[in-house]
């Protein structure tokens, strides 16, 4: 069974249509990443998974479970909507740590939060505690645990950001565009532990704007064009050989970086 089934997904703002009946589906532990020019829906199709935005149409499933059906016309309520958000970890551009916070504390909040409304704060804070160390080390970080945002780097920053999206270890993490605030340098470090996360068969969906990255860390590619999926398939299939003339044209601006 797929781990994501996502089917005639359609999202407008106003009288612009911007996902016009997406369509697909992922196996657990694989990694796919969305490209596509800016304005083809790739962030909108994220926020959609993640409920930060209602779809107008279609289904989002996960595990089997129907999380959001637009043929119901039931309007979700605020915790409803927190626990569906719950099976997706999100990354965003702007890392979006909180300042006031050192990196543990960042990663800490939300599974502390979660264990206060099931009553559970102090039964669960050690391990809480022990989860969120052993994510920063796993970034690299174990000697960054105490500092606060401004005392890092960028990449560092998101590096904390990754840990705090897998500390409610969700069914799948999403990145927005991981690198686009990042120098070349600091790029490296983020990408090598996204890397390294889809060597450990993490269920991932990414979008990016890293050709190269793409095709060697992905097991499925997806390019949006105009709110569309207009081509889809294996990193060899959509890099390789592709068979949609905007997709050639999409792909031969890059063309130094994939071959």
């Amino acid at each position: 069974m797929s781990i994501l089934e996502v089917k005639h997904v359609q999202k407008s703002f106003g009288n612009t249509e911007v996902l016009k009946d997406i369509t697909f589906s992922m196996e657990e532990g694989t990694a796919l990443s969305i490209i596509g020019s800016s304005g083809s829906g790739k962030t909108t199709l994220l926020r959609c998974l993640n409920f930060l935005e209602t779809p107008d149409g279609g289904t989002i499933s996960v595990r089997g479970e129907t999380l959001f059906d637009a043929g119901l016309h039931e309007k979700a309520g605020d915790e409803e909507i927190r626990r569906k958000r719950l099976h997706f970890g999100m990354v965003f551009q702007s890392f979006n740590l909180f300042p006031q916070y050192t990196a543990l504390e960042n990663v800490m909040l939300a599974p502390r939060l979660l264990s206060e409304e099931g009553g559970k704060k102090d039964e669960e804070e050690e391990k809480i505690r022990e989860h969120a160390e052993a994510l920063l080390g796993e970034m690299g970080l174990s000697n960054r645990m105490n500092n606060y945002p401004h005392q890092l780097s960028g990449g560092q920053q998101q590096r904390v950001a990754i840990a705090r999206a897998l500390a409610l270890r969700p069914d799948i993490l999403c990145f927005d565009e991981p690198t686009s605030a990042l120098d070349p340098e600091l790029t490296g470090e983020v990408l090598k532990v996204i890397r390294r996360l889809a060597d450990n068969h993490t269920t991932m969906i990414i979008v990016t704007h890293e050709m190269e990255f793409a095709r060697d860390v992905s097991d499925h590619v997806i390019f949006m064009d105009d709110g569309r999926i207009a081509e889809q398939g294996t990193p060899e299939e959509v890099f390789g050989n592709p068979k949609e003339e905007r997709t050639k044209q999409f792909l031969s601006r890059y063309k130094g970086s994939t071959e």
